[in-house]
Parts: structure tokens; sequence; C-alpha cells
């Protein structure tokens, strides 16, 4: 049985997030866990809040036990990108792309 969380649409962007989700990926949630509290990042906050909400459903919707829970699946998917503009040399538009990631976290129970 496996529980999943997801994070659209969060103000980060995804080259960024992924260098701290691969820390996490196939490890024990307690152990997830303790690497995203202690990671100075952006991003280690942001993926945290869905690694809760991904336990949480495992253990009130699925009825399975925290210690037996590890992270199946962690992703970060790109979203919007918001284009902005700004005045370059001699007027011309440069552009500003502010990225967006859709975050997914799954756990699972060990065999």
């Amino acid at each position: 049985m496996e529980a999943k969380a997801m994070a659209k649409g969060v103000r980060i962007a995804p080259r960024k997030a992924r260098q701290v989700i691969d820390l996490v990926r196939g490890k024990d949630v307690i152990e997830a866990d303790n690497i995203l509290a202690n990671l100075n990042k952006e991003a280690s906050r942001l993926i945290r809040k869905v690694l809760v909400s991904a336990t949480a459903n495992a253990e009130n919707n699925l009825e399975l036990k925290k210690e037996n829970l590890y992270v199946k699946e962690a992703y970060i998917n790109e979203g919007k990108t918001l284009k902005r503009g700004r005045a370059g040399a001699k007027g011309s538009p440069k552009p500003i792309l502010k990225r967006s990631s859709h975050i997914t976290v799954v756990v699972s129970e060990k065999n």
C-alpha cells in the first residue's frame, strides 16, 4: 500500500529542488525527515511539508505505521513559468523566467 502527496505550483525552480529531492529518494521516512530538517535550503522546507503530508495520509487513511514507511518515489515536475521582462541594453527586452514546480512524494510500506 502506498500513500501520495503533491504540492502544485510551488514557486521554486525545479533545478534547485531536484538537488534536494535526490537526497531523500529511497530512504526511510524518519531518516528523510531528519535530512530535510537539517538542510539549509528553501527547497528542503517545501519538500518536507509534502513528505509530512504523505506520511500523514499513510497513517490516517491506510492505517500504516510511520516506522515501516520509506520514500518509494519522489520527483519534481516543471510547473507554469511566469514570463516577465526587463529593459536590457539599448532598450531591448530581456526575459525573466520565474519558474515553478510540482512536488510529488509517494511513501510505501517496507516488505
